[in-house]
């Protein structure tokens, strides 16, 4: 691969660039003789990473594969996120290193995918003029089309927002598998209008999947070989999935009460999906305050190989801003639901967040709010920003971004300082404990370490001895840093 490609600038809007920066993901080498080869190149979150897995399986039935080479690459797609400005610009600046590319390939067709692409639709084909499609996340079927579209010299656009998609039917083709732990996406959209965000806008509304599709891809990874799960969404707690076409028949013939439709709920799902195998272990992102309830703890309490971990959102420790915010909960809400996760687990559940720093007309004494609450917490990680103003959204519109880029990065900074201190003092209670780890590769200093996460989402770090990847490990855990736990495994 040449220079060309090689440097990828992930560095977001940041004070810490492990707390904060963006997450890519390439594809891998799976093209055979014969196939034009297709490469992604993936930002953002979960949800884009599990997406970028349709759109290969979409591909892959119309004889594409993948590679991890951009300069061999026919087709090239890069799945976006908007969630920040940095993102954007990153994005921005790779299109302009795929142009050099596609300079010396003429032939190569190049798509933006996901929430960039929804958000600003055909202005990426008149801004950024080496763009042949466009393409939102709910128009992933259509992209043989598109491709079909430009091999006859047009463009092709698809930013479309279905109130139905979930992509239920799609195998997923599992990219950058390392064969042990696997995503399965259970909801698309979000129904939540958070007014610094943009993911109602570029993902639309929220909908579930069929749980019985969910169980059933969750059991084909399981005979796979696959040792862990993680539920995505948006929103997980607030799943909901009926039978609407078969209820409204019943209904209609009498022979079924509106009271008695039957909802399964988010608990309902975590305990259909741990009951595959106690050996499959579930994971579950993201969570919100609003809406996650005592149901989903007491079944994650009940079930070994759910994880005790749950990654809930605070934004801010301040009521008034949580309320400009609309994220339709205050401080005290939040606490109660802390509260409650340590009255279920005690110490035996980690805990992480997302943060933002200088959201519009926050104050001094406001910043100082979000400081207790973490003081109050202890969070084991936490994903931190400065505010980023993004178009379209209702702060974009109801607010001003006042607070100076100074101030925003001088509290942001006290946040990474704070949680750096708190995710050494929650690693530091493990010490002295022995845990159960799930081996999924080699420690980035030494093939002659392991690495895995424990149930709390927590990395260890342990010398392989006689175990194998893919194994369940028992590890005594000896001593830690800030983000890793050190141990050594026993019998």
């Amino acid at each position: 691969m040449s220079d060309l490609i090689k440097d990828i600038n992930l560095v977001g809007e940041q004070v810490d660039e492990k707390s904060v920066s963006c997450e890519v993901k390439v594809t891998e080498n799976t093209a055979n003789e014969g196939q034009r080869k297709l490469y992604i190149e993936s930002y953002g979150c979960q949800m884009n990473f599990s997406d970028s897995e349709i759109v290969a399986s979409v591909m892959q039935k119309n004889n594409f594969g993948t590679t991890s080479n951009v300069e061999e690459a026919d087709l090239v797609f890069l799945n976006t996120c908007s969630i920040r400005e940095k993102a954007e610009q990153t994005v921005r600046q790779r299109l302009r290193v795929f142009n050099r590319v596609k300079k010396s390939k003429p032939g190569m067709i190049i798509g933006v995918l996901g929430c960039m692409a929804e958000r600003l639709k055909t202005q990426l084909l008149e801004e950024e003029k080496m763009v042949d499609i466009v393409a939102g996340p709910d128009s992933y079927r259509d992209l043989p089309k598109l491709v079909g579209d430009v091999d006859e010299g047009d463009k092709g656009v698809n930013v479309f927002l279905s109130r139905d998609e979930t992509y239920a039917d799609i195998a997923p083709v599992r990219l950058n598998s390392n064969g042990i732990s696997a995503m399965i996406s259970i909801m698309r959209g979000c129904d939540n209008m958070c007014s610094f965000c943009v993911v109602p806008f570029t993902r639309g509304r929220e909908r579930s999947r069929d749980p019985h599709s969910i169980v059933k891809e969750a059991q084909e990874l399981f005979d796979q070989g696959y040792k862990e799960v993680t539920l995505l969404g948006q929103n997980v707690d607030s799943y909901k999935w009926s039978d609407e076409e078969n209820n409204k028949a019943r209904l209609e013939k009498k022979e079924l009460k509106e009271e008695d439709v039957e909802i399964v709920s988010f608990a309902q799902l975590l305990e259909m999906v741990a009951g595959v195998s106690p050996e499959l272990r579930i994971r579950f992102s993201t969570s919100h305050p609003k809406d996650i309830t005592d149901d989903v703890l007491y079944t994650m309490k009940k079930h070994e190989n759910i994880c005790n971990f749950i990654h809930l959102p605070v934004q801010s420790g301040n009521s008034r801003v949580l309320d400009i915010m609309n994220r339709t909960y205050d401080r005290e809400w939040y606490i109660n639901r802390i509260d409650k996760i340590r009255e279920v687990f005690g110490n035996d559940c980690g805990i992480s967040s997302d943060m933002i720093a200088g959201f519009c007309t926050e104050t001094e004494e406001e910043h100082q709010d979000t400081l207790s609450l973490m003081e109050y917490v202890k969070f084991d990680y936490s994903y931190m920003f400065f505010y980023s103003e993004r178009p379209g959204t209702l702060a974009e519109k109801k607010f001003e971004d006042d607070i100076p880029l100074d101030v925003k990065k001088r509290r942001l900074q006290e946040i990474v300082t704070l949680q750096r201190q708190h995710s050494a003092e929650r690693n530091a209670l493990n010490v002295g404990e022995v845990q159960k780890v799930l081996i999924d590769g080699y420690s980035k200093r030494s093939k002659e370490h392991f690495q895995g996460r424990n149930s709390h989402n927590k990395v260890v770090v342990f010398p392989k001895g006689n175990a194998k990847l893919g194994e369940y490990a028992t590890v005594k855990i000896h001593d830690c840093t800030g983000g890793t736990l050190l141990g050594e495994i026993i019998d």
